[in-house]
């Protein structure tokens, strides 16, 4: 990783108590978003990575059902801000060229979250939000949000004002 694309603030971490906080913490990420913004979300099966994007996509103002995109990829939703929603999980195996696809969606009046980031690497450009996302019982989950990015580091005082409200 280049410099330039170093996180210079410490990540935020919290634990997610049920996945309805889960999908809290995501709305509250998706109401900060003014668009253009890129979540690469990374963790085993089951961390939440999709319930996570359910709650971007409430941010968002969407109001259909969100499911992972596993065997198509990406799925789209329209909202305040178009929410374009990829799973990399079987990346290897598409006979496309990914990088051109994603590359189409980098939009300013959209949002893009990519479940699996960790299986498209190569597509990480220098300006995200990175989310990590871990088990840790039955509904409750480690997260870990990390900026790279000067507008990413005002995500997260956006997110901050709302989420830990006092």
């Amino acid at each position: 990783m280049s410099p330039a694309t170093m996180s210079t603030q410490s990540p935020i971490d919290f634990i997610s108590q049920s996945d309805e906080q889960t999908r809290l913490a995501g709305e509250h990420l998706g109401s900060a978003c003014r668009g253009g913004e890129v979540f690469w979300l990374s963790g085993p099966l089951g961390a939440g990575k999709t319930v996570l994007t359910q709650g971007i996509a409430r941010g968002l103002g969407i109001e259909k059902t969100v499911t992972s995109p596993t065997f198509t990829v990406l799925k789209e939703y329209a909202g305040r801000l178009n929410l374009y929603h990829f799973d990399f999980y079987r990346l290897e195996t598409q006979t496309r060229d990914p990088w051109a696809e994603f590359s189409d969606y980098l939009q300013p009046d959209a949002v893009c979250v990519v479940e699996w980031a960790e299986h498209g690497e190569e597509f990480l450009g220098e300006r995200y939000l990175r989310v990590n996302l871990r088990y840790i019982s039955s509904g409750k989950r480690a997260i870990q949000l990390v900026a790279y990015g000067s507008e990413y580091f005002d995500l997260l005082r956006r997110f901050q004002a709302m989420a830990f409200r006092a």
